[in-house]
């Protein structure tokens, strides 16, 4: 089944450019950087590192593999309009500490989950927004954290023992690369893996891969392929939902089947499909991305009575 075969709602970004351009961009990576509030919890023989922006109901974003929080650099203000965000750099990634080893998806979680309760008020519910490797880790925290839970929303999830397309092999790093090259590397990487669309390949993007690359220590690969996330999303009681780039390559052309899963699991499961956009879609088709998400929530709320 392919995603335009899918009764799911398919949300067009095929004609959306970043506006403003890159410069734009970096701005924001600087005003968030700086406008952040940091609140820290263990993690090893360190520290996990969370921000947070706005106020409001929480909703937490897990970032993806090889990242840190600003995988949601074009999210956040949208979403901090209505809700008190809350992102961390997961364990032995970005500016968090390296968690114990030998770390497992499960262990990993349990330091999100933990650090959870020390940025959240007694009793207070989050939404968990997880992207990639961060869906992966945010499946285990959904499920222990149980009736303390607003929802759980999926984003290029890996981990679900489902058919996916071949995907080219990603660009090997060198030793003594220079700076120009690295960037041309990670550059090419963010084509295979990230954004369908070569033009929004920016700057910013490229800088944003560079440095989080370097500092990840955690490595997660290994894991996409494995049904981790399938085998624990059954034991999530708060609602699911599922949002995918068209054309990410870590699903296409079998995003249907992500379709299924969730809703065999929850009848009515929300999933929508961002057209035109790949892996990294919250990034690629923030616009679409911010919308559909904040729509999403919005009618988890009102059918609560929120």
């Amino acid at each position: 089944m392919s995603s335009r075969d899918m009764s799911s709602r398919e949300t067009d970004s095929r004609e959306q450019r970043p506006a403003s351009g890159a410069g734009a961009t970096s701005e924001v990576l600087a005003r968030l950087t700086r406008d952040a509030v940091l609140r820290h919890s263990p993690c090893g023989e360190g520290t996990l590192v969370w921000r947070q922006w706005g106020a409001g109901p929480p909703l937490v974003l897990l970032h993806g593999g090889y990242g840190a929080w600003t995988h949601w650099l074009r999210n956040i203000d949208a979403l901090a309009a209505r809700y008190r965000v809350i992102a961390p750099d997961m364990p032995g990634l970005g500016d968090s500490a390296m968690p114990p080893v030998p770390y497992t998806p499960e262990s990993l979680a349990a330091i999100l989950d933990r650090g959870l309760d020390a940025v959240l008020a007694p009793g207070e519910r989050c939404h968990l927004v997880g992207f990639s490797f961060g869906a992966a880790l945010g499946g285990h925290v959904a499920a222990a954290r149980g009736a303390g839970l607003l929802s759980f929303t999926l984003v290029g999830a890996p981990s679900l023992g489902l058919r996916r397309g071949e995907m080219r092999p990603l660009e090997p790093m060198r030793r003594h690369m220079s700076d120009a090259e690295m960037a041309e590397l990670q550059r090419a990487n963010l084509g295979i893996l990230m954004i369908a669309d070569a033009s929004r390949i920016d700057d910013t993007a490229v800088r944003l891969q560079c440095e989080n690359v370097a500092r990840a220590r955690v490595k997660s690969r290994g894991y996409a392929r494995t049904d981790i996330l399938a085998r624990v999303l059954p034991l999530v009681t708060a609602p699911l939902g599922g949002i995918w780039g068209e054309y990410d390559v870590t699903a296409h052309p079998h995003i249907g089947l992500r379709a299924e899963l969730l809703r065999r699991i929850q009848p009515g499961a929300f999933f929508e499909v961002i057209a035109g956009a790949g892996h990294w879609v919250q990034y690629e088709a923030p616009e679409a991305f911010n919308a559909t998400l904040l729509r999403h929530l919005a009618a988890l709320e009102a059918a609560r009575g929120a």
